[in-house]
């Protein structure tokens, strides 16, 4: 997440405050708690590559344990019921990639953390839904990352609205609340979910025991760590993908690794919002892989993590073309 040159004109009319760094770290401190606090419910809209989504959602906090319910109100219905984060059933086309349904950019915010990579700033005032909010600018210290403006409500904290902007300050993302209620707490018939949520279970077991290779990267961007990794093989195929997901907090991306077996396969170049998708061929001792970078990180920075990929055993290289 780069600069935001954008955020001058976004700001319009609102009056534009001298900047304040410590300020703009306790609020987001403030907003890494608001979720996991505060009872809601309301209707934001989700913007991604020129397409609009409405989302209806209840949200409530009781003894520490949160529950979600999230419902498509345009288009297909699609619905996710969640329970500390965890999806207990989905709807619609989510039931093949639960991950479609726009989530808060912020949970598990860790703005100290960040502070090295991000440059935090309060810049301005909004109003968002009929609330007071805080602007607070996260530009990015790098050209590895996009950046994010986030209105956040001055009396709970919650994410009011966010904005994931690139380097040339073009949106690429948009989530914003159009009518917020935190006074009634959300009840018990709010957050059942209807009968086409199906249940989400946990994938099966292969019988035969799986020893996926030992891949890494010889280069990341600053502040992006190893947050999981795992193999699945593919009942029909018998391949086995290998699977590395990263992250600095708030940006994700995952690596995905294919033995080709012989087969001929094209790269991959492509962007849809702030999804970039690149997939590189890359050659070593044991035969050709293909590796796949998917995630919310500029279109360059993908390409090089899938070039720099490497398997424990033998040094890889690029397969020309």
């Amino acid at each position: 997440m780069r600069a935001i040159p954008l955020l001058p004109l976004l700001l319009g009319g609102w009056l534009v405050l001298p900047a304040h760094a410590d300020d703009a770290q306790d609020l987001l401190k403030r907003l890494a708690q608001a979720e996991q606090q505060q009872s809601f419910e309301g209707t934001f809209v989700y913007e991604r590559n020129g397409s609009f989504s409405t989302h209806r959602i209840w949200h409530r906090v009781t003894d520490g344990k949160v529950r979600e319910h999230l419902l498509q109100l345009d288009g297909s219905a699609q619905e996710v019921l969640r329970v500390d984060g965890q999806t207990q059933c989905v709807s619609g086309t989510l039931v093949a990639g639960v991950g479609n349904t726009p989530n808060s950019p912020v949970k598990g915010l860790d703005p100290q953390k960040l502070s090295a990579f991000y440059e935090m700033n309060i810049v301005g005032k909004s109003r968002v839904a009929g609330r007071d909010a805080i602007i607070v600018a996260m530009t990015p210290r790098d050209q590895h990352r996009f950046g994010i403006e986030l209105h956040v409500d001055k009396e709970t904290a919650l994410p009011l609205k966010s904005l994931l902007l690139n380097d040339k300050g073009q949106l690429l993302e948009r989530f914003q609340f159009t009518e917020l209620d935190t006074k009634n707490v959300p009840t018990d018939q709010m957050l059942d979910a209807s009968a086409d949520c199906k249940p989400i279970q946990a994938a099966k077991q292969d019988d035969t025991p799986v020893t996926p290779a030992a891949w890494h990267s010889d280069w990341l961007p600053d502040g992006f760590e190893l947050s999981g990794s795992g193999a699945r093989k593919d009942p029909e195929t018998k391949v086995t993908v290998t699977s590395l997901m990263y992250g600095d907090g708030l940006a994700r991306f995952s690596v995905f690794i294919e033995p080709l077996n012989g087969a001929t396969v094209a790269d991959i170049r492509t962007q849809l919002g702030p999804t970039v998708a690149v997939s590189r061929k890359i050659s070593t001792a044991s035969g050709d892989s293909m590796v796949t970078v998917v995630g919310e990180i500029p279109i360059g920075t993908a390409e090089r993590i899938a070039l720099s990929m490497r398997s424990s055993d033998v040094p890889a290289k690029q397969v020309a073309k």
